[in-house]
């Protein structure tokens, strides 16, 4: 059993959700260690005591250490948490490969699929480290900001290992902070990725000023989406409807701290891609992802009419308007086809 006082975890990547996840481990008495790629970012925010660019106001733990150097931050570390954008999560592996020389358990909070081929994030890890080299993936409804101030907030963490499992859960539990175990390690990471492109969807609805009953009718068969295609790459019913699938496509979807959603609805009120994703000013992982799902559907011929509507709109440049009404006057079909 790791005694968390005496033994370090790695945050890599100090954005919103890294910098939430490192206060909260912090705060539970973890010696944490957070890097940032910006040495800029770190050193502003080693002389204010907070992370003024994604989460304002909120005071770092006087314990948290910052780096701007990946070697120095993993050094003698064994339990490594990835919070950086999906498509940088293979660089993050390579450089924990390149400078790691003892054994190490990889945990990640990314949310999204391998770019080019829709892989799950956990097969780059058994490719660099082993299929025995445990792995757990963190996903359910949450916002950074509501984690870091310590808002009631709960989780799914997806393992191959017990004892990790275990470990983790300790480094991460209290009061307001609740984690729920399971082994649906594909469920937990397509419940994730999925999740961004209907809540695109969700945005553009709203943007269109289409009313709270379209925006629910594209939560519930985005529902059935991510259930069609998630469960023919190995994910489970029980996941799709839990923390990870259904908690976090409601919040992610009806949240305006969502930058999807917010993506989407700019994209509905008549804002180009490229202003959209500027005003944002961070990673819209959904975009992305949409050509990852896009792909995969095809390649098992499954439907996914949301997923294609969202895809045409991006990457084909499909008016909204248009999409929109195609997606709404499709052949009525039978519910739960």
């Amino acid at each position: 059993m790791i005694d968390i006082q005496s033994n370090p975890i790695a945050v890599l990547g100090a954005g919103s959700f890294g910098t939430a996840l490192a206060i909260l481990l912090a705060n539970n008495g973890n010696q944490t260690r957070l890097w940032g790629r910006s040495s800029k970012q770190i050193a502003a925010m080693k002389a204010s005591g907070f992370n003024q660019k994604y989460l304002p106001d909120i005071p770092l733990p006087k314990s948290l250490e910052l780096f701007d150097s990946f070697e120095d931050c993993i050094k003698d570390v064994e339990d490594i948490l990835i919070v950086t954008p999906s498509h940088a999560f293979q660089q993050s592996l390579s450089q924990i490969k390149q400078y790691q020389t003892k054994e190490v358990r990889i945990a990640w909070a990314c949310k999204g699929l391998e770019p080019g081929s829709g892989h799950f994030l956990c097969d780059q890890i058994s490719e660099l480290f082993g299929e025995s080299n445990p792995k757990g993936v963190l996903s359910g409804p949450t916002f950074a900001k509501e984690l870091a101030i310590g808002s009631p907030t709960a989780i799914t963490l997806a393992a191959d290992n017990g004892q990790f499992a275990a470990d983790m859960t300790r480094r991460l539990v209290n009061q307001t902070f609740r984690v729920y175990l399971s082994s649906d390690l594909a469920g937990v990471q397509f419940g994730g990725a999925i999740k961004n492109i209907i809540a695109i969807g969700a945005g553009m609805s709203d943007g269109l000023g289409f009313g709270s009953n379209a925006r629910t009718a594209l939560i519930t068969r985005g529902l059935a989406e991510m259930m069609r295609l998630g469960g023919k790459l190995g994910g489970k019913i029980e996941t799709f409807t839990g923390m990870a699938g259904l908690g976090d496509l409601v919040l992610t979807c009806t949240d305006d701290q969502s930058r999807n959603r917010r993506f989407g609805l700019a994209i509905g009120k008549g804002a180009s891609l490229e202003q959209a994703a500027k005003d944002i000013g961070q990673v819209v992982e959904g975009v992305r992802n949409t050509k990852e799902v896009y792909n995969l559907a095809k390649s098992y011929g499954i439907d996914m009419p949301i997923c294609q509507s969202i895809y045409n709109i991006i990457y084909k440049g499909q008016d909204p308007k248009i999409a929109a009404k195609e997606l709404l006057t499709r052949t009525m079909k039978v519910e739960g086809d």
